[in-house]
């Protein structure tokens, strides 16, 4: 009788899992309008990168050393994408647990307890057994928790690649303009030194009697204004110094940087077709794992329309003492197959798949938004590349004009042939056309730092 239930009972679980089905909706990627080309791409070399490429370091494209050196430290030190590979560990254990959802338990027990009461003589009882239970995947629900969970792990790694582009590409922009400090303030030190040597000529000329003391005054502003314009400068380096610091996971007390030459170079970017996008950008890829895992949580929920079964079985002995609880005469075994089935829940289980469905709708709705985000990102970037090339040279143009009106201004002034007001309009365009150019500059390093980021990081060349 034993064997022939033992039998029977395997016959039922193999059958069941033979016979399991998967309930849920087949998963197809979503749909989205990629357009054939870029609007903004008129100009720019078609490349054609990949998601499965190695990312190479893109910000050595920049050509400073120092800069390669903080960049390459992130992926290390900071916090947020130690968060994020925290994270990605997080769901991979996940994944884990749930694949061991598909195979049987097994546990080990033993117990020993003394009763009685009263009249009662008291007694032992001792145990132990071996028992295991398992969950067939009739329905294919376990299987969907595992391609769920799997899905969920990828879009954490796709989380985790974003994570780590963000700090790298916000590392560099902080580097760019704390170099654009630099050089600004170089400007204004240059600036003010002569604007002290003008203020020295204005008072020898109030004291000659040649002038009215309104143009002391003027250059006594002028001078005051580039001065605190510096302090801004240095404000705003200290920021920048204090916002690497912490990208790099160092107290900005631990960090400096000192003043160093910056290295003005504008990276060519090759483009690959719109298409690409789905493939490289991380954001795209972990919108798309999200409706993967949203898909498969319909299954689970379908799942419940259906019967559950279990299979358990134990094998152990039991006596009344230790000595012979062994031997083969208190030999103790079960074997169970149990099934339950919901006949009424007032619309539970529909409400808990309608929710699933909506929930996948909406992640749907969601990737495709990231996909028209992530192109109208590239767009923005290709343009602004463009017209930033342009304004750089008409702002090279525009500063050495108005350098040139300045130092024919204050000849003119020195032989008396113009008032001092004219002296200080050219002083002012001049520094302005000075600072519009290092702007001009630095906005075309980074434009160049975003829409390598709105690719998706990285390219290779030299792959197909």
């Amino acid at each position: 009788m034993k064997t022939t239930m033992i039998y029977r009972l395997s016959a039922i679980a193999l059958a069941a899992a033979l016979c399991g089905c998967a309930v849920g909706p087949k998963y197809e990627v979503p749909t989205t309008a990629a357009p054939a080309t870029f609007k903004e791409a008129e100009g720019w070399t078609p490349a054609a990168p990949a998601d499965a490429m190695e990312r190479g370091p893109w910000w050595m494209l920049f050509g400073d050393p120092l800069l390669n050196e903080l960049a390459a430290s992130v992926d290390v030190n900071n916090q947020n994408v130690a968060l994020a590979a925290a994270q990605y560990a997080q769901a991979r254990a996940v994944v884990a647990e749930q694949r061991a959802s598909l195979f049987p338990s097994v546990a080990l027990n033993g117990s020993g307890n003394r009763s009685g009461g009263g009249e009662t003589r008291p007694s032992n009882n001792y145990r132990v057994d071996i028992g295991g239970s398992w969950e067939p995947d009739t329905w294919g629900s376990l299987r969907a928790g595992v391609t769920g969970a799997q899905a969920s792990a990828q879009a954490s790694a796709a989380d985790l690649a974003a994570a780590r582009l963000s700090a790298q590409g916000e590392l560099v922009a902080n580097y760019i303009g704390l170099r654009q400090a630099d050089v600004e303030r170089q400007i204004l030190d240059t600036t003010i030194q002569g604007y002290r040597r003008v203020l020295q000529i204005t008072q020898n000329r109030v004291d000659a009697g040649v002038t009215a003391r309104s143009d002391l005054l003027q250059a006594q502003t002028q001078l005051f204004n580039a001065e605190a314009d510096l302090l801004t400068v240095i404000r705003q380096r200290a920021v920048y110094e204090h916002a690497i610091a912490v990208l790099l996971g160092k107290a900005p007390a631990e960090f400096s940087l000192a003043p160093a030459s910056w290295s003005i170079v504008v990276p060519e970017v090759p483009l690959g077709v719109p298409s690409t996008l789905l493939q490289r950008r991380p954001d795209i890829a972990a919108a798309e794992r999200d409706v993967a895992a949203a898909n498969e949580n319909i299954g689970i929920a379908r799942a419940a329309y259906f019967p559950s079964l279990n299979l358990s079985a134990s094998y152990g002995y039991g006596n009344s003492q230790v000595g012979g609880l062994f031997s083969a005469s208190n030999s103790l075994w079960s074997l169970g197959l149990s099934a339950a089935q919901t006949l009424f829940d007032a619309g539970a289980i529909a409400a808990r798949v309608e929710q699933t469905r909506a929930a996948r709708d909406a992640a749907i709705a969601r990737y495709r938004q990231t996909v028209l985000d992530a192109f109208a990102d590239v767009e923005d970037q290709l343009a602004a590349t463009r017209a930033l090339a342009q304004q750089q040279e008409l702002r090279r143009q525009a500063s050495e004009a108005a350098d040139q009106v300045e130092q024919q201004m204050e000849n003119r002034y020195r032989a008396g042939q113009v008032n001092y007001t004219e002296v200080v309009s050219a002083q002012v365009t001049a520094l302005s056309a000075r600072r519009a150019l290092i702007q001009v500059q630095a906005d075309r390093q980074t434009t160049a730092v975003a829409l390598i980021q709105s690719l998706g990081g990285g390219w290779q060349s030299s792959q197909p």
